[in-house]
């Protein structure tokens, strides 16, 4: 017997499998799709990630090579910030209350105090990135987080800024990605690693202490002895040198040596060891050296050389019963009588010269904070107090009042028998300091020698008034897509 209900059961199924199969093949499609879409929308993200990125690193190239920090005087002064408060605000020339703000992108606005600096910013940090048939755009702004001016070991003043970077990338394929870059660019500060006297050379004798010359220290915040003098302590008077340290005589180095040398004993040009010693010369109070009188440096200290003014005049310039105040450049000065007065009261001078030469009962006398710069052109002895004195000597006895920078290579000369505060920085030239000269600070040349009775006395508060700037860095990178 046929069953006839069972007639074209066949095609039923056939149907239905069809249908499976369209929707499973529709699906695979759909799937095929989203991972295009997904690709292409992670490509584009990206591209415009890379984008911004570019547009960070434009911004801080800027920064760091084509901007200039405010000073305390000039277009740009440090005045017209408001440095007590993070991010750092307009005080004067913008929208006053506001952050500062340079910036090339069309949602941020800038606010900085010198039109000049806008435009430069805006014009050097937006552009575009070629991807394919199309271009990646990016905007950066930069807003200023933190400002401070700070004490440079040798190099006088300098401002230090904290910026953070944003920057907005885009690409439109179809469809648009947005992706945002911040970063911050911080330029890091240390404290000045500071001694009595370094030397920079890495030969034989780059130190010389002699006769009955002495280092030890005192400290210049607290409160003067009973004679008006510091009190100074036999120790903490350290000395450095990236050669050698040669004591004769009765010499005392109260605190330690430090050198990326090691050795005691005989010194050559093929076997510069750390220390020679001969006599009662003592380091650190002991004969011979015990452990830890001697410091092991990693390597070699390399020191900056100050900036060496320009247009300073080299004709001959009359010292005697001048005063110099701010600004002044002269050429090759002599003061054989009478008083050579350098600055004022209560204010912070700079001061250009060729040259100095004291003879005679000449003095230098210095009223406030000075910083002189020697420039040394055709000279041989570009700084020579022999014969003179330096009176500068202030109720705090703070050597940073009186710093002399000199870039040269020739000979300068402290002799006398004279009191002087002040920072001797000449990491290229040769100081010879004779007489009995009680010299209140910090000197720094590639020789010194030292003869006679005089003594450094070093000022311990100065490492922790003085900065070494380091490298700029960029860190904290964060991004985010719209």
């Amino acid at each position: 017997m046929k069953v006839q209900n069972e007639k074209g059961i066949a095609l039923v199924l056939s149907l239905f499998l069809m249908a499976a199969m369209s929707v499973i093949g529709a699906s695979l499609m759909f799937l095929s799709q989203t991972e295009t879409y997904s690709s292409m929308n992670y490509r584009l993200m990206s591209q415009a990630r890379y984008g911004a990125e570019s547009g960070v690193q434009k911004a801080a190239n800027y920064l760091l090579y084509s901007y200039t920090a405010p000073a305390t005087a000039g277009a740009d002064p440090i005045g017209n910030y408001n440095t007590n408060v993070s991010p750092v605000t307009c005080a004067s020339g913008c929208t006053v209350g506001q952050p500062i703000v340079l910036s090339a992108s069309a949602a941020q606005a800038s606010n900085y105090p010198v039109p000049g600096v806008q435009a430069a910013f805006l014009a050097a940090v937006g552009g575009t990135l070629p991807a394919g048939t199309t271009t990646v755009s990016y905007a950066p702004y930069a807003t200023l987080m933190s400002m401070q001016q700070i004490d440079v070991y040798g190099g006088g003043v300098q401002t230090i800024q904290t910026w953070r970077i944003t920057s907005d990338g885009s690409i439109t394929v179809g469809r648009t990605a947005q992706v945002q870059v911040t970063a911050v660019l911080e330029t890091p500060k240390f404290p000045a690693l500071m001694y009595g006297a370094f030397g920079t050379a890495g030969t034989c004798g780059a130190l010389q202490f002699g006769g009955n010359t002495q280092t030890n220290s005192y400290d210049s915040t607290a409160a003067l002895g009973a004679d008006g003098t510091p009190v100074t302590s036999n120790s903490g008077g350290n000395v450095g040198t990236n050669g050698n340290m040669t004591e004769s005589g009765s010499a005392d180095i109260y605190g330690t040596l430090s050198s990326p040398r090691v050795g005691v004993g005989s010194c050559s040009d093929g076997n510069v060891d750390a220390l020679s010693t001969s006599g009662g010369a003592t380091v650190n109070g002991h004969k011979p050296p015990e452990t830890g009188d001697i410091v092991h440096l990693s390597q070699a200290v390399s020191l900056p050389v100050p900036t060496t003014p320009t247009g300073v005049p080299t004709n001959a310039y009359n010292g005697n019963n001048v005063t110099l105040l701010n600004g002044a450049s002269v050429g090759n000065v002599t003061v054989t009588t009478g008083t050579l007065t350098l600055g004022a009261v209560g204010t912070t001078s700079t001061i250009n010269m060729n040259s100095l030469i004291m003879t005679g009962n000449s003095t230098l006398k210095i009223l406030g904070t000075v910083i002189l710069n020697i420039v040394g052109s055709g000279q041989t002895t570009p700084f020579d107090t022999t014969g003179g004195s330096i009176s500068n000597l202030s109720a705090t006895y703070n050597p940073s009042t009186f710093q002399i920078l000199y870039a040269g290579t020739q000979a300068i000369n402290l002799t006398g028998d004279s009191k002087a505060i002040g920072m001797l920085y000449a990491p290229q030239a040769a100081v010879t300091i004779t007489g009995n000269n009680d010299f209140y600070g910090s000197v720094v040349a590639a020789t010194i020698h030292t003869t006679g009775s005089s003594q450094i006395h070093y000022d311990r508060h100065l490492s922790s008034a003085f900065y070494t700037v380091g490298s700029p860095m960029l860190n904290s990178f964060s991004w985010k897509k719209y």
